[in-house]
């Protein structure tokens, strides 16, 4: 019993260790995370301020080439499929490029807001579209995954700098 016990602290001690250890290595990873992101930050918001039309927006641009791979993509489902998955998924797919370009002329903040929040439910859409796509075994979407995953990224930084200013 008595060995037990030591062979359990032995190895709580183990893991205490390697439990600072990695905390350790986050933080580090955190910090360097940090950096990057305040840079991309700042891009992001000179673009946001810079830009004459939504094409100059690297956000639209961005969900632009999501449209065109969703297309591409969908190209390749089943026929039965085309006023199903199809069409919402490309649907869904449009619709962030569009209140992008709907927003960005829109006077207010909060109007701005609204409009790439709408954007930000429908990539969300698109999320749960691609996951069934894959399930179903329509083709792979791990690549136009990765592009929704930018989008996504860029809407909330877009929509938090509007919101952001809207408040001040």
């Amino acid at each position: 019993m008595e060995i037990r016990r030591q062979g359990r602290q032995g190895r709580q001690k183990t893991r205490k260790t390697e439990d600072r250890r990695q905390r350790r290595q986050g933080r580090q990873k955190t910090k360097k995370t940090r950096k990057t992101e305040d840079k991309e930050d700042k891009e992001d918001r000179m673009s946001l301020e810079t830009a004459k039309t939504f094409q100059d927006l690297l956000v639209w641009n961005k969900a632009h080439q999501f449209v065109l791979a969703v297309y591409k993509l969908s190209d390749g489902f089943p026929q039965r499929e085309i006023y199903g998955l199809t069409s919402q998924l490309r649907r869904a797919a449009i619709s962030v490029p569009a209140n992008i370009a709907e927003g960005f002329k829109k006077r207010s903040k909060f109007d701005k807001a609204r409009f790439m929040n709408i954007a930000q439910g429908s990539a969300e859409e698109c999320r749960y579209y691609l996951i069934l796509a894959n399930d179903l075994g329509y083709g792979d979407t791990k690549p136009i995954t990765l592009q929704l995953d930018e989008v996504s990224r860029l809407l909330a930084k877009y929509h938090d700098a509007i919101a952001s200013d809207a408040r001040s």
